[in-house]
């Protein structure tokens, strides 16, 4: 562990693993920001032979009901970290299982499914990791019968996470969904880092 770029990565990983909370932001300005929380918890090296996370984001009111998740793959690209995205088959059966270890546990290589153009690219920007989808706009997510691409936008330090998605309509490239009140802004409430396998690297 000894190349600058596998520093990055696991640098990476240790700041993206952890529970994140935006609760100053939705207390500050609550018709605009709804309070939630993002988890990033750590999955066994065996998963991918590689570090790996299962995340979640939900409600702070409904912490059983995430309304995203995800499992996702990191791969040292040198000057960049590309992070693969994952989908889950049947995600319901797992909710919780970035607070629950024993729920966690369930999760294998057969259950998730990836998502092909939908892989998120960081580079390290001194004291931040900055990312975005890949390009090419091929990211579609279908909201209310109108199918979107995906832009999605995120800023890494080692305490905060700021994230802001939006879904562009294909024709007019116009915003369908997602924020328009600016970047959500989230801080680390509690730290995962020491259960990521960074002796397996």
């Amino acid at each position: 562990m000894t190349s600058v770029k596998t520093n990055d990565l696991v640098t990476l990983a240790q700041w993206m693993a952890g529970d994140f909370s935006n609760y100053k932001q939705s207390f500050e300005k609550p018709r605009q920001f709804a309070h939630i929380h993002i988890f990033f918890r750590p999955l066994p090296f065996e998963f991918f032979n590689a570090i790996g996370f299962y995340s979640e984001q939900v409600y702070d009111h409904d912490l059983w009901s995430p309304y995203r998740q995800g499992v996702h793959r990191l791969i040292d690209c040198g000057d960049q970290i590309y992070i693969e995205n994952y989908g889950l088959d049947d995600p319901m059966l797992y909710a919780g299982a970035a607070r629950e270890l024993s729920i966690l546990r369930t999760i294998t290589p057969n259950c998730i499914e990836r998502r092909y153009h939908c892989s998120m690219i960081f580079k390290r920007e001194g004291e931040m990791f900055r990312g975005s989808v890949e390009p090419g706009n091929k990211c579609l997510i279908e909201r209310n019968g109108c199918l979107t691409y995906l832009i999605s936008d995120v800023e890494i330090t080692e305490t905060t996470w700021l994230s802001l998605d939006r879904g562009m309509d294909m024709e007019n490239h116009q915003q369908v969904w997602g924020s328009t009140f600016g970047p959500l802004q989230f801080e680390k409430r509690a730290s995962f880092a020491d259960e990521l396998p960074l002796d397996r690297l």
